[in-house]
């Protein structure tokens, strides 16, 4: 695994040992920020589930401003850790190691998102408690987007019902990308 584009362009990266996370594979991961790059310059980025760290690195690789990543796991902390020095984008970033949900809550009025990307752990629901959440939160931008990545079965057709629309979806062999937004694109 390894930051495509950008400013930490082809540097490694390293992941945990394990059945903890799932890393987004190379190939997977090229797709989601080419869909996504043109407007990623200088914007806010929120990685939660981060596992490697591997999608913020992307981001702050690619030029958002800045990137804050939530991972509980204190092995995969440590991997972010050593994969933004190693790329030498720890200056723009800050880690969260504790519970998503408690995350959100300390991030509440302190900062707001342009991106919020989310790959839970899969078959637990996370994704729908992070979009309730976030369907009461000034968490997101006016005209943020939300990326869930989750597997093939994950249904997500109640988010409308928290203020949210699915613009868009893009299916791979084990797993996809959903793409979000505010439906009033109001908060």
């Amino acid at each position: 695994m390894r930051v495509i584009a950008g400013k930490a362009k082809r540097i490694p990266l390293r992941t945990i040992e394990g059945l903890d996370t799932r890393p987004t594979t190379d190939r997977i991961k090229e797709t989601l920020f080419n869909m996504i790059s043109e407007y990623l310059a200088d914007s806010t980025f929120l990685d939660l589930f981060s596992g490697s760290g591997a999608i913020g690195i992307e981001a702050l690789s690619r030029g958002a401003a800045s990137a804050v990543f939530v991972e509980q796991n204190k092995k995969a902390v440590a991997c972010i850790r050593e994969n933004l020095k190693a790329t030498r984008l720890e200056a723009d970033a800050e880690i969260l190691g504790i519970e998503v949900i408690a995350a959100l809550k300390q991030l509440e009025g302190k900062k707001i998102f342009d991106y919020i990307f989310m790959d839970p752990p899969y078959g637990q629901l996370w994704e729908k408690k992070v979009l309730e959440y976030l369907s009461e939160s000034n968490l997101l931008s006016q005209d943020g987007l939300i990326i869930v990545e989750a597997s093939l079965q994950t249904d997500l057709s109640y988010a409308s019902e928290l203020g949210f629309t699915v613009i868009k979806e893009k299916v791979y062999k084990t797993n996809k990308h959903v793409f979000l937004e505010r439906e009033d694109n109001e908060v």
